[in-house]
């Protein structure tokens, strides 16, 4: 039986709006050729932005910017417009600003624009290079394929991939909003805002604060959302993707007397287990002193109205789940503390919006496309959208051309992002086969993608986030050269009235 994903594929990276759709067909080395995977080719123009130093994008008119969230969406939307000269403050209902969970990956598209926001020599240092991520039987641990990655892939994008703690990333974007003077302002939640979404939020305090431009980075939980949803007659509503996950991090101080288990901590070589119903993705972290585990597998009864990223659970629970799997899995999970924290999630999904801002609010983050992490795209888009927010509102010439930037900002990511949840949403199915036939011709492509790289050949992957070409697509893209190519093919026309300066790329 063929593998059938039903991904939505952008026509190519340079633009971004036009879809094909390659429902009821495997992905087959011609259709992926035939879809232009590979990264833009920039276009010269008479006059000169310099992208690679983005506080000489310096704004007509600088702004006063709300932004709704202090996570990393929020975090890297303050850090780019703050040093493009806006004014801008965060309002966050936590009283402190921290991330709990696991480890997270920071892929191309993303390390490129945190080099550009000043930020990604800190993330170097505190992130691993993974050589390679090897694929897995989930019973007998037995070795299907594997991806390479660095040095290759820094090679190949001219930026890293990497694996950092969520706390680290975290601690690393607070510290450098603060020092390019963006204002955040902690245990401030957001109770109303404005009826016309014209740029006003009032606080729990019953305080109205008034802006250029609101900017909705509050989750998957978005409360913006929710009211652009109702603006558009849509009721925003969460799906279950019948999946939860345990997020495990495990100290080497508990690895000590077993070689095998060590070995996996101090080598750089990520591990993905691929089971009947769920799968496990695991790597080292902080200097390779903890070892990241984040194990799926098929939701609970309890959990199925539940939507919470911090939720506890117990390691009795999850090795009863992982009782059948190999002995490298169950050896790892003994490690985990008995009284220790095991956080656990559900995994759940939106509907995509009709659009992703109306009137001064915008979102960005998972408050528009919360991404499933099966292609570990999720920061990654996040800053994706602070790159293109960025760029877009230092292009317009005054505050009445917001609008304008604020549609070249859709126009540039809600169809890309839309395609990466898509692909996300079939690598899911992908990974989680039970094993027959399906599963066994999963893992053939697999072997056969596997021995094509080893030769330069590119041979299409079932799982997504290994396939060499859905790489290109994911990684390849610089989202902030888009908005300057496109620009003027944006904002002229009988819907915009924004003069379109002429432009050109200096490469980073």
């Amino acid at each position: 039986m063929p593998l059938r994903p039903t991904t939505t594929h952008p026509k190519s990276n340079k633009s971004n709006t036009t879809p094909v759709t390659s429902t009821n067909t495997p992905l087959s080395n011609s259709h992926l050729q035939s879809q232009h995977l590979a990264p833009p080719v920039p276009s010269i123009a008479q006059s000169s932005i310099n992208i690679s130093n983005i506080s000489s994008l310096t704004p007509s008119t600088p702004l006063k910017i709300i932004i709704i969230g202090a996570g990393v969406a929020g975090l890297s939307a303050a850090i780019g417009l703050s040093l493009t000269g806006h004014n801008v403050t965060i309002f966050e209902a936590v009283s402190t600003i921290k991330e709990v969970g696991a480890g997270i990956q920071i892929a191309p598209n993303a390390s490129r624009i945190l080099e550009r926001f000043g930020v990604l020599e800190d993330v170097v240092r505190d992130g691993i290079s993974l050589e390679k991520n090897s694929l897995r039987r989930w019973e007998d641990d037995g070795e299907i394929g594997w991806v390479g990655l660095m040095p290759g892939v820094g090679k190949k994008y001219n930026a890293p991939l990497l694996v950092i703690h969520r706390a680290d990333l975290q601690r690393i974007l607070l510290n450098r909003a603060q020092s390019v003077g963006v204002k955040i302002h902690t245990s401030s939640p957001i109770s109303t805002i404005s009826s016309d979404f014209s740029p006003s939020i009032r606080l729990s305090s019953g305080e109205w604060i008034h802006a250029d431009l609101i900017i909705a980075a509050d989750g998957i939980k978005s409360f913006v959302r929710q009211e652009i949803a109702r603006k558009n007659g849509v009721k925003d509503e969460t799906v279950s993707t019948g999946d939860a996950a345990y997020r495990v991090v495990i100290d080497e101080e508990r690895m000590r007397g077993d070689p095998k288990i060590r070995e996996l901590l101090r080598g750089k070589t990520g591990v993905r287990w691929m089971g009947p119903g769920g799968h496990i993705m695991a790597y080292p972290l902080r200097s390779h002193k903890l070892y990241n585990m984040v194990l799926i597998h098929p939701i609970r009864p309890h959990q199925i109205d539940t939507e919470s990223w911090t939720s506890p659970g117990t390691k009795a629970e999850m090795l009863k789940t992982y009782f059948g799997w190999n002995s490298t899995v169950k050896q790892l999970l003994s490690y985990v503390p008995d009284d220790g924290e095991i956080m656990e999630w559900t995994l759940n999904s939106h509907a995509p919006l009709k659009s992703w801002h109306e009137g001064r609010f915008v979102l960005i983050g998972d408050a528009c496309h919360p991404m499933l992490p099966y292609v570990a795209q999720g920061a990654a888009n996040a800053i994706e959208d602070a790159g293109v927010l960025t760029v877009a509102l230092s292009l317009i010439q005054s505050a009445d051309k917001i609008e304008d930037a604020l549609k070249v900002y859709e126009t540039i990511r809600k169809e890309r992002g839309e395609a990466i949840q898509a692909s996300a949403r079939d690598t899911q199915r992908i990974l989680h086969l039970k094993d027959g036939k399906e599963q066994e011709e999963r893992d053939r492509r697999i072997r056969e993608s596997t021995i094509a790289a080893r030769g330069g050949e590119k041979k299409g992957n079932p799982d997504l986030w290994a396939d060499l070409r859905w790489q290109e697509f994911m990684w390849g893209v610089d989202v902030m050269k888009d908005v300057v190519e496109r620009w003027s093919e944006l904002t002229t026309g009988p819907s915009s009235s924004s003069p379109s300066p002429s432009i050109r790329i200096q490469a980073t």
